[in-house]
């Protein structure tokens, strides 16, 4: 409390503001690392603790997060699951997908009426499925309304986009209307930022969550990466060309939700939630810069399945958690071989989790179980199939693909997508329960309600495990049919990796596909049906553990901030970002003068080799590994690698002035995290790294001069360097000032141009002036008003004018 009552009373003299003490309440409740909307009364600890940690019942120390999807309704014959299906008491929250974004870029289910999944649907003769009258709605909402008022602890998203509704969506008759979805929201035809579809967006959400009963939104946009051509083929031509802008048109959505959401939840007395499903791949990430929303999320849900599948002919597993040195497709591209990726594999569940661990505490990370399978058919080669072959040339029409992976079809691909001609997709996509029907060699008795004609078994199905790449198969040789799959021994040994590594839980796409064996079913033979069992593993494993981890910093960090903008810039885009090359961009916001030898510290995550440097004569190197071994099998030691980084003794830094310093590295980062800046013997750290506990900013160099460091801090922060590259090359620092660094920072005249809400900022670096304090464009902006967008927003603070 002391902490939080002190970084009120800073920022009284920073903001201007008069925080009551409800909101000193509330921020000791904020989670570690994440984003304070200026000005705000966040009411954080309605759903957190002191501690920053999630408050999810007794029995849930970890998050078990759902998929419940709308779709299966049961109305063409098919197995339903409807709301009164899912296990209320193994899950902490649910996602319903999906919501979409409308053509008025608002956030829509479709039209309401008796047809309506979401809103309007009833489900007659189902037991537990009756409506609750009380409500204005119905359909599955209605039901996971009627729900929560039994389990009051399990939360519930609205789930947005997906691969289908990500660059359009599902209109009323089940057809597909192309409208530019979260590309045509975000990003203008010219590239800018669509403020106002966003705002338009961002605004919706918060209607519909509270017209629902929905406790926040989840984005689950698929992709905004720079890579050409990553996500859906039938998005390909809007995405293509808007690659270079979507990023900061994700940044913006995201932080434009957040802040409207927290201040809907002031208003209302409620927190609201935001989340996103991220990928997992590190060819997606490379193309989405540092991943600089993790701040202002709750947490991220990693999706980490759909690793390998039948858009290319390298046979692996869905969904491994660690890499084994073998896997095919990373080995035809010589990743192994190459000296700069420091052996790590990067198709699997640990990397992607060291990756997210960059830029969060662990507890804000969640893993994601695939309780569906891929597959593949014709394979050749690998071990019972396991990093063989399988290849095509009859590709899924729209796919645009000429060569792709030979998917498995027919009885091995039950929950198969149809193509743009109405064809099978195929991808060996299946619920488990199917799967283990399969493996059992059950024929059961629902192959003919998915249209299946041939629904006899040949070969057997026989399971395969890799205890090394925590991955279990189904191998039929007869058939040459590989089927990833995940059952009790995988989802025990993924809940158990979770416990240890302190992550906050599991994601689950989709809790439909989870299973349990009924005797009576299939005219008494027994067969496989839709359960529990694999998320009452998680539940079992979860309750008994320990508290998630809270805090992102591996070493003590001080507790007084000065505000020091850090930004990374000018990423080349998809592939040609390699070695990945941008600029630490480093704005003085404070009242000190930064001098020539002042060091910078901070951590990147080790899902990059402790290898990187910089071409600008400062200096940069690697002074701590945590993972010091040659590469990743088994999984990635430790969390960070440690960078200093020095000015030169030549080159201070004013009040106002900014630095550019390159930053190269090999694999994706996620944002680097848990700076330090050492001032003449002082130590401190950045307000924009949103640390608890932190002071907040130093607005005098008198208020700050006479405060030291902790020694422990100081301790921990001059680890003595593991590692000493020396691939740095030197050149000529690149350095600048605003063109209002010259202006005194402690009162004025403002000699800028003032801002204007009409005004399209369409350059870079361009001053203005306003409320007294003079700022610099980041990036294109129009209506942004400058003290509003925050640390780590368009605007920065230059300071007082």
């Amino acid at each position: 409390m002391t902490a939080a009552v002190s970084l009120a009373g800073l920022l009284v003299a920073t903001l201007g503001a008069s925080p009551s003490q409800a909101a000193a309440d509330n921020q000791s409740c904020r989670p570690d690392g994440m984003y304070s909307t200026p000005g705000v009364d966040v009411p954080y600890c309605d759903v957190y603790d002191a501690a920053g940690r999630e408050k999810m019942g007794a029995d849930h120390q970890r998050r078990i997060i759902g998929y419940f999807t709308g779709w299966r309704t049961g109305q063409d014959g098919t197995p339903a699951y409807l709301v009164n299906d899912i296990p209320w008491d193994k899950v902490t929250h649910l996602n319903y997908a999906f919501g979409h974004v409308g053509s008025d870029n608002k956030l829509s289910v479709g039209t309401d009426g008796p047809t309506n999944a979401a809103t309007g649907m009833t489900f007659p003769g189902v037991a537990g499925a009756e409506m609750d009258p009380s409500l204005p709605y119905k359909g599955h909402f209605n039901l996971l309304t009627k729900f929560k008022m039994q389990y009051p602890n399990v939360k519930t998203l609205i789930s947005v986009g997906g691969w289908a509704e990500t660059g359009g969506y599902l209109g009323d008759d089940g057809k597909r209307i192309s409208s530019g979805g979260f590309y045509g929201m975000t990003v203008n035809a010219d590239g800018s930022v669509n403020q106002a579809g966003i705002d338009t967006f961002a605004a919706s959400a918060v209607d519909f969550i509270k017209k629902y009963g929905f406790n926040g939104v989840d984005i689950d946009y698929e992709y905004p990466t720079s890579m050409k051509d990553a996500g859906n083929p039938l998005d390909a031509t809007i995405s293509n060309a808007k690659r270079g802008s979507l990023v900061k048109g994700y940044a913006a959505l995201m932080k434009t939700l957040r802040e409207k959401l927290d201040r809907a939840g002031a208003t209302d007395g409620k927190y609201y939630m935001l989340s996103v499903a991220a990928p997992s791949s590190g060819y997606l990430l490379r193309g989405m810069e540092t991943f600089q929303v993790t701040q202002y999320l709750d947490y991220v849900n990693i999706m980490s399945y759909d690793l390998h599948g039948a858009w290319n002919q390298y046979v692996g597993p869905n969904a491994s958690l660690y890499d084994d040195g073998k896997d095919a497709e990373l080995a035809s591209a010589n990743v192994y071989g190459t000296s700069q990726y420091g052996g790590i594999g990067y198709l699997n569940t640990d990397w992607a989790f060291h990756y997210f661990r960059g830029a969060m505490p662990a507890g804000r990370i969640n893993v994601g179980l695939p309780y569906y399978t891929r597959g593949f058919k014709n394979v050749t080669g690998g071990t019972n199939g396991l990093w063989g072959t399988a290849s095509t040339t009859t590709c899924p029409a729209g796919s645009g693909l000429t060569t792709c992976g030979d998917g498995a079809v027919g009885i091995d691909n039950l929950w198969h997508d149809l193509d743009d001609n109405g064809k099978e997709a195929p991808a060996g996509s299946n619920p488990m329960w199917h799967a283990k029907n399969l493996e059992a060699g059950v024929v059961p008795d629902y192959l003919g309600k998915y249209g299946l004609t041939d629904t006899a078994l040949q070969g057997t199905y026989t399971r395969n495990y890799s205890s090394s790449l925590v991955a279990p198969w189904l191998w039929n040789s007869t058939k040459k049919v590989f089927l990833s799959t995940e059952d009790d021994q995988s989802v025990a040994a993924k809940a158990d990796y979770v416990v240890a590594q302190g992550a906050g839980g599991a994601m689950i796409w989709e809790l439909a596909g989870d299973y349990r064996w009924d005797a009576t079913a299939n005219g008494g033979k027994g067969e496989y049906v839709q359960g529990s069992t694999l998320t009452s593993v998680m539940y079992d494993k979860f309750k008994a553990a320990s508290a998630y981890g809270a805090t992102r910093s591996t070493i003590a960090l001080p507790q007084q901030t000065l505000p020091i903008d850090v930004s990374f810039t000018n990423f080349a885009l998809g592939d040609s970002n390699y070695p990945i090359n941008p600029k630490i961009h480093l704005v003085n916001n404070s009242a000190l003068t930064l001098p020539g030898g002042t060091e910078f510290q901070f951590d990147y995550a080790n899902s990059a080799p402790g290898n990187a440097k910089d071409q600008s004569g400062f200096g940069l190197s690697v002074i701590r590994q945590d993972n010091t071994a040659a590469n990743n099998v088994g999984g990635l030691k430790g969390t960070y690698n440690r960078v200093s980084v020095k000015l030169p003794s030549w080159q201070s830094l004013a009040p106002g002035a900014s630095v550019d310093i390159d930053f190269v590295y090999y694999l994706p980062v996620s944002t680097p995290a848990n700076w330090t800046v050492n001032v003449g013997g002082t130590l401190y750290g950045l307000t924009g790294d949103w640390t608890r506990g932190a002071s907040g900013a130093t607005s005098s160099p008198s208020a700050s001069a006479s405060q030291s460091a902790s020694p422990s801090a100081s301790a921990s922060a001059s680890a003595s360097p593991s590692s000493s590259p020396s691939a740095s090359a030197s050149a000529s620092a690149s350095t600048s000032a605003s063109a209002s660094a010259s202006a005194s920072p402690t009162g004025g005249t403002c000699t800028a141009p003032g801002w204007s809400a009409t005004t399209a900022y369409a350059t870079a670096g361009t001053t203005v002036s306003w409320k007294g304090r003079t700022y610099s464009n980041k990036w294109w902006t129009q209506g942004e008003d400058p003290t509003t967008t925050g640390q780590w927003g368009v605007w920065s603070d230059l300071g007082p004018c």
